[in-house]
C-alpha cells in the first residue's frame, strides 16, 4: 500500500498562485510514476501533469503548459505542484495519484490521496 497525502490547497484570485504537496509513504517501491489530477463539480476527474517517481521526466495537459509545473524531492519522498498564473477554471479539487506506468488516465493509478481544494475567484 502507498499512502498519499496532499495539502497546499486554498482560495486565490486570479492570476495568483498556489503551491500544492503530496507526501508519499508506505510501499513506494511498487510505484513509478505520480500524477496531479482534478475534478471540477459536474466533471469527470482531469490530468494535469505527471513525473516519473525517481527520474525527471514530467508531462502536462495543455491546458496548464507553462503555468503548472511538477516537480519531487527524493528525501522528503514529497511531490509538489507549483500553480502559477491561475484561472477561475482551475477551479477544482486536486488529487495526487500514484502508478506504475506513465498515463494520463486516472483508471491506471492505483493510489490516491483525499484531494485538496483549489478555488480561484475572479
Amino acid at each position: 500500500q502507498v499512502q498519499l497525502v496532499e495539502s497546499g490547497g486554498g482560495l486565490v484570485q486570479a492570476g495568483g498562485s498556489l503551491r500544492l504537496s503530496c507526501a508519499a509513504s508506505g510501499r513506494t517501491f511498487n510505484s513509478n510514476t505520480v500524477g496531479w489530477f482534478r475534478q471540477a463539480p459536474g466533471k469527470e476527474r482531469e490530468f494535469v501533469a505527471l513525473i516519473a517517481w525517481s527520474g525527471g521526466t514530467t508531462y502536462y495537459a495543455d491546458s496548464v503548459k507553462g503555468r503548472f509545473t511538477i516537480s519531487r524531492d527524493n528525501a522528503k519522498n514529497t511531490f509538489y505542484l507549483q500553480m502559477n498564473s491561475l484561472k477561475p477554471e482551475d477551479t477544482a479539487v486536486y488529487f495526487c495519484a500514484a502508478g506504475r506506468a506513465a498515463n494520463i488516465y486516472p483508471r491506471n493509478y492505483d493510489y490516491w490521496g483525499q484531494g485538496t481544494q483549489v478555488t480561484v475567484s475572479s
